[in-house]
């Protein structure tokens, strides 16, 4: 176990905050209108806390970012859910290098165990030129709050501390928590770690909170996951560049080579073509209506969307292409010059039912396949994660959707997303019987992972509620054989529950 940059004075996560759930004896159970009261009142303190996370430009990457602000917002991390009632709270290395932060709270005799998840690390800010206001620095623009991370995931973080102040001594469950340290990267470090400390993790409920609402004021569980294939493409045409003037004509243009084959991966009507992967599938469950869409995701006029079928049917049920980055000379400094060599990243999206592997496969082959003139093309495998698709017939669901019922006056929805989060199959593997829900303050307006990210306020206030109300449901709801619900926090029980994980294929 690792404990970068502990703060002065602050002592080893083990001796931070003395008290659990079992020493504090019985509190008084409040009401869905006090649980709402409470928070209301914490919603200024939820502002201040998420200024504070914002603040920390915790990339977990060190091409970009030193690694120290990561260490900086575990450490925040830990000292806030230590003051929330959290026990043994503590920073564990991972594989990868990326520092998890783990805690517990053992609950009453007989009570079923749920596992809490965010992550504290964000996507770099693609350049503060591109924001209206500074990335790192929350900023209230009409009504919502503006910086990297307010939604994805930091935003989710403070969610989860409101719910737990609000709830005090009042805790009817056991719980496990968890922040990932480099889930925006890819790198598999949290992954491999659970693999390797099943007891740290398993649980009867899993709310993975990453997720989020189909819109602002509309409750959702997201019940499919894409996985994910990046790869990176070299075109080779030249032993080194050439004067354009002297050469150009004859000369084989490698960036002109890797355009021609990025273009092979798309329909004339944009839509994502790959030899080899079925690019024809429907979604089932409820729509995603065109003009929504297109108000979500800022289309200008005039633009169409590309593709075929339904907006949900391109978004939750097929393959999905996407170009993230090209190295090729900038036009500020770019000599006139046959480029010699031109490389790409792309990203596959993989809907439910399709392996990520093959996928990587298939999407290596086309790549390779299209390539004119001979140029030389290689290939490599950046990241890999497998899509998800819980079961949602159990108690836990039931529970979830009286508690989103409650908070939000209206049902909770089902909804697919385009994102990835391949931890999910592997909790799946570690707690089989568990029932994971996904869920979260994000919705299309917060523009995750894009500039301008933001967060409503109300959706941290009303699914603080929905959590709160949630962990009082699920205890009556819901009690464990054995094992995880056994009140002394360490996971070391042989019982499961009777909700069911069915996540395909295993994580990366």
């Amino acid at each position: 176990m690792t404990d970068p940059d502990p703060r002065p004075g602050s002592g080893s996560g083990s001796d931070r905050g003395s008290g659990s759930g079992s020493d504090r004896g019985p509190a008084a159970v409040p009401d869905a209108a006090t649980l709402a009261e409470r928070i209301d009142a914490l919603m200024a303190r939820a502002r201040s806390d998420l200024a504070e996370l914002v603040a920390i430009p915790s990339v977990a990457d060190p091409r970009q970012f030193p690694p120290e602000e990561c260490a900086r917002a575990a450490r925040w991390v830990a000292d806030a859910f230590t003051e929330a009632g959290l026990i043994d709270v503590r920073l564990e290395e991972t594989p990868d290098g990326s520092h998890a932060v783990l805690g517990h709270r053992p609950g009453p005799p007989g009570s079923p165990t749920v596992l809490l998840y965010c992550h504290y690390d964000v996507q770099p800010p693609l350049g503060e030129a591109a924001w209206t206001s500074p990335p790192f620095t929350l900023t209230e623009r009409d009504g919502r709050w503006y910086g990297r991370g307010t939604a994805d995931c930091k935003g989710n973080i403070v969610m989860h501390l409101t719910a737990l102040r609000a709830l005090g001594d009042a805790l009817p469950v056991g719980l496990k928590f968890v922040a990932e340290g480099s889930e925006e990267q890819g790198t598999g470090g949290l992954e491999e770690y659970v693999a390797a400390h099943p007891g740290d993790f398993r649980a009867d409920a899993l709310l993975i909170c990453d997720t989020g609402n189909a819109a602002v004021g509309r409750p959702t569980a997201t019940t499919a996951l894409r996985g994910l294939a990046d790869l990176v493409v070299t075109v080779t045409t030249l032993r080194g560049d050439l004067h354009s003037g002297m050469f150009g004509g004859p000369a084989p243009d490698a960036l002109a080579a890797l355009i021609q084959i990025l273009s092979t991966l798309r329909d004339p009507d944009g839509g994502t073509r790959v030899d080899g992967l079925d690019c024809t599938g429907t979604w089932s469950g409820v729509p995603y209506e065109e003009e929504r869409f297109r108000a979500d995701a800022c289309v200008l006029d005039g633009v169409r969307l590309t593709g075929s079928g339904t907006v949900a049917d391109r978004l939750w049920a097929r393959p999905a292409v996407t170009v993230l980055g090209i190295d090729c000379p900038p036009v500020v400094g770019s000599a006139a010059a046959v480029p010699a060599k031109a490389r790409a990243r792309v990203s596959l999206r993989v809907p439910p039912g399709t392996d990520s592997e093959a996928a990587a496969a298939a999407l290596t082959a086309h790549l390779t396949a299209a390539a004119p003139w001979g140029a030389r093309v290689s290939v490599e495998k950046q990241g890999i994660g497998s899509p998800f698709r819980p079961a949602t017939d159990g108690p836990a669901y039931r529970a979830m959707g009286r508690a989103m019922g409650q908070a939000y006056g209206r049902p909770m929805e089902f909804l697919g997303q385009g994102g990835s989060i391949p931890l999910c199959n592997v909790l799946a593997g570690t707690c089989p019987d568990a029932e994971i829900i996904l869920m979260g303050v994000e919705e299309p307006r917060c523009l995750i992972h894009a500039p301008d990210e933001s967060v409503d306020p109300t959706e941290i206030r009303n699914m603080a509620l929905v959590e709160a109300l949630f962990l009082l449901d699920y205890a009556s709801a819901r009690r464990p054989r054995s094992g995880y619900g056994d009140g002394d926090g360490d996971g070391d029980g042989d019982g499961y529950g009777r909700g069911r994980s069915n996540g395909e294929g295993t994580g990366k």
